[in-house]
């Protein structure tokens, strides 16, 4: 979009919200850098260019602008959207791989060559993997610096920086105040939880929370998950350590309370959270899409801004997915509990709730005795095999998937239908275009509204909704009386 000239100018007159974190505007007279919807003064058409990421505008000179805070914008809703290298890409820089892994570690997940990777970024981003880890770096570290009274020392270690020096050079350059100053004007902001980090996750509105916290609550496991006082609470497994997060709705952003072993998890635990909650969503365009099919447009308009609840880890979903077939949620809910008890590993809640375990890894599942299970035959070859492939690699699920290749791994796996790969596709994985029109729900709200209800018929009249299909799912899905439909009381 960043191209586009004449749509970006237009962006910026308006104000308009819904092009944060799409496009950035640099102002050659100040500068200084702004999301399209920055409260001061527009500036003239001729001082503005635009960029496609905050990366680029950093690594061109500018700074960040201290009123429209550009570099905390909801993060671009086409790295969920897309399958090719470069948003895969982005997928594992928002989640820290550079920081932890490097360039070289980035190129190997994606199977390129660094250079390859590098070529690529540049050429539509405007920076490479380096400049934009640094982005992310600079961010978390603001972060750190105005909500919580950690030493500055703590701060650089906790956003990824390789020494004091180093942070302190990026806070100045991007947002023009030295890191203590910035702490002087952020203080305050947000209550804190001791022993933990208090947060403010932005999203684009409009943001309908009854499904996406609702579907999260009803599934939720036993020990790994609950909800309480108003939050959704969950326990997190992170590279270096292991993570509590408490996420309550708010109307402008999601509250987002972290309590982590390990402040160098930072990075992953809010991209996580912003992913579990399909944060970084265009609900605009979505709608838009789906409000065009005449049958359709009346549950968008009664409820827009629906999200797709994901998952913090693709591989624990997969194995929930298994345990899910052709059961009801609370026996789903059971003998995933059964598998927590017996396999996953202890952690303390700090704020006395019942979160109690980690949701078992693949390789602690393994190890599990399939005549201990609870499950028909079939089923537990299912399980076993599945969780085996994660175990041993030969299937790996995460943010860099390929979904087609994906599913086609899950496919050729015992016991794995449309239904089961289509699920994980969607919830796991972020495919937005999956699609479960064999779902018995679906089905039936298909035939109430009006729609075709056999899978083949269903399925060719969806493809007007492209694509946008996993979403119109969360429609269909919503004209139910279920509870994963409506936040707990």
């Amino acid at each position: 979009m960043h191209t586009d000239t004449e749509r970006c100018v237009r962006a910026v007159q308006s104000k308009d919200a819904r092009f944060d974190g799409w496009v950035f505007t640099a102002v050659l007279t100040t500068g200084i850098y702004c999301r399209p919807s920055c409260p001061v003064v527009p500036p003239k058409p001729q001082n503005m260019t635009f960029y496609p990421s905050a990366a680029a505008c950093q690594q061109a000179g500018f700074r960040a602008c201290k009123r429209c805070r550009p570099d905390t914008s909801p993060g671009s809703p086409e790295w969920n959207a897309r399958a090719d290298v470069v948003a895969r890409a982005m997928r594992l820089v928002r989640d820290g791989v550079v920081d932890r892994e490097g360039v070289p570690g980035l190129a190997r997940r994606l199977g390129y060559s660094t250079r390859q990777i590098e070529r690529q970024l540049l050429a539509e981003l405007g920076a490479g993997p380096l400049a934009l880890a640094r982005a992310q770096r600079a961010q978390t570290a603001r972060v750190l610096i105005e909500t919580t009274g950690l030493s500055m020392a703590d701060i650089a270690f906790a956003a990824g920086f390789s020494s004091i020096r180093a942070f302190n050079d990026t806070v100045r350059e991007v947002f023009a105040l030295s890191p203590t100053q910035l702490r002087a004007r952020g203080r305050g902001n947000l209550p804190q939880t001791p022993g933990a980090l208090s947060l403010r996750l932005p999203f684009r509105a409009p943001l309908e929370p009854s499904n996406l916290f609702g579907h999260l609550a009803a599934t939720g496991v036993p020990g790994v998950e609950e909800w309480r006082d108003g939050s959704y609470r969950r326990t997190l497994r992170l590279p270096y350590g292991h993570g509590i997060v408490t996420l309550t709705p708010r109307p402008d952003h999601i509250a987002a309370v972290l309590a982590l072993t390990d402040l160098r998890d930072l990075t992953q635990a809010i991209s996580r959270c912003r992913w579990l909650l399909d944060l970084d969503a265009d609900p605009v365009a979505v709608d838009e899409r789906l409000r065009a099919d005449p049958l359709l447009a009346p549950l968008v308009d009664k409820a827009p801004g629906r999200r797709v609840p994901r998952t913090t880890d693709a591989a624990e979903f997969a194995v929930r997915a298994v345990l899910g077939q052709q059961v009801s949620t609370a026996a789903a809910r059971t003998h995933a509990a059964r598998l927590v008890a017996a396999y996953g590993e202890p952690v303390e809640d700090p704020a006395g709730g019942g979160l109690t375990h980690l949701f078992p890894s693949a390789e602690a599942l393994a190890q599990l005795d399939p005549e201990s299970l609870a499950l028909p035959r079939s089923r537990r070859t299912t399980l076993t095999t599945l969780v085996g492939a994660l175990a041993d690699g030969s299937l790996a699920l995460d943010l860099d998937s390929d979904w087609d290749a994906a599913r086609a791994q899950l496919l050729a796996l015992p016991g794995f239908g449309p239904w089961t790969t289509e699920v994980i596709a969607m919830r796991a994985l972020g495919d937005p275009d999956a699609f479960l029109p064999s779902d018995l729900g679906i089905r039936r709200a298909a035939q109430e509204l009006g729609l075709p209800h056999t899978p083949a018929a269903l399925t060719a009249r969806a493809a007007r909704w492209r694509p946008w299909r996993a979403y119109a799912v969360q429609y269909l899905w919503a004209t139910d009386s279920h509870p994963i439909n409506h936040l707990p009381r």
